[in-house]
């Protein structure tokens, strides 16, 4: 019998087949629901308000499939905690909860490595193997919530991959996220960031939930792009911006842009002037990262051009910010999350 996972199922395709495949009545959907996205509970054996037969025939045809949990690593600094989990066919993926006064974010991957080879990225760097179905999405964050006992708040497709290159299992996971009967995320609280694929931009502003989107620009001409991105050979910065605008003007929604700071590379103030006209008629968000340890052995530039290539955005009337540090110390920040060859089995 072909086992199927659960959480690959929204909840409209799960009532029919609870109901026209297994005969379960309607209103199983909804505890079944309710057992696993609000009490956190992974084994149909425990669901009690189930009769007996019910829990053995779902067994019979279903799993819920969690990642198996290899390794938690937790900042003495912030408390960032990332995640090394096994699936079920032995691959790994990295995820990463982040604390902040207001809010707990949880950075989900959407494939098993990232076919784009940023220079800068360590995920990147460890190639790509598969996408990841909307079930395995989904069991990140279930797993996290089960081992912090805490409901997230703000998901972020942020961890190992591109998730426009993954886009019909992404979206598929946000309507999990989203449903009111299943995790009840609101869509205001779900962000995709994406490298830049201009076709699937597009296709994103005619999805209607109110979702974010990040972009990650990283320099302002392509001729840098080029160096750090190979994406850009195929779709150049103008390209993606152009997606960016089209986007924003079917949605009415602030794009933020993320822009890595490299030491000699795009730091300057010239280089900050470009970006500002890049992007300066649109309303937009840009979010500074001073780089992170990474495999180019690329560097932070100073505190004093930071502030310099800030100040000059702002001056040119940009919205920009340079983001908070978070779990560095145990390479869970941008970019460094990467593919572990697992040599022996967990389970």
């Amino acid at each position: 019998m072909n086992v199927k996972n659960i959480l690959d199922f929204n909840y409209n395709d799960l009532k029919k087949y609870l109901t026209e495949n297994i005969g379960l009545e309607k209103y199983r959907t909804d505890q079944i629901c309710d057992w696993i996205y609000k009490k956190k509970i992974f084994d149909f054996q425990e669901m009690t308000n189930l009769s007996k037969t019910d829990r053995d025939i779902l067994t019979e045809n279903f799993q819920i499939s969690i990642p198996y949990l290899i390794k938690k690593q937790v900042s003495k600094v912030d408390g960032t905690t990332k995640y090394l989990f096994e699936l079920e066919d032995g691959n790994t993926v990295e995820s990463v909860l982040i604390f902040y006064p207001n809010r707990t974010i949880a950075c989900i991957s959407s494939q098993v490595g990232c076919p784009l080879k940023c220079e800068f990225c360590s995920t990147g760097q460890s190639g790509f193997i598969r996408n990841l179905s909307s079930g395995e999405i989904i069991g990140q964050l279930l797993a996290i919530e089960k081992d912090k006992n805490l409901e997230i708040n703000n998901v972020v497709y942020m961890g190992m991959g591109e998730p426009l290159l993954n886009f019909d299992n992404v979206i598929r996971s946000i309507e999990i996220l989203n449903d009111p009967k299943m995790k009840r995320l609101g869509a205001r609280h779900i962000t995709i960031s994406t490298a830049g694929i201009p076709h699937k931009i597009e296709e994103l502003a005619e999805y209607k939930k109110e979702i974010r989107l990040s972009v990650s620009l990283h320099a302002p001409t392509n001729a840098q792009r080029n160096k750090i991105m190979p994406v850009n050979h195929k779709y150049t910065i103008e390209q993606v911006v152009q997606a960016c605008k089209i986007y924003q003007e079917k949605t009415n929604k602030r794009v933020t842009f993320e822009y890595i700071l490299i030491k000699g590379f795009n730091d300057t103030k010239e280089d900050a002037l470009k970006l500002a006209d890049l992007i300066g008629n649109m309303k937009a968000m840009v979010n500074l990262i001073p780089i992170n340890e990474n495999p180019a052995g690329f560097e932070k530039p100073s505190k004093r051009f930071i502030e310099i290539f800030l100040d000059t955005l702002i001056k040119a009337g940009i919205d920009a910010v340079v983001r908070a540090e978070k779990g560095s110390d145990i390479l869970a920040a941008c970019g460094q999350l990467r593919l572990k060859k697992i040599g022996v089995s967990y389970k």
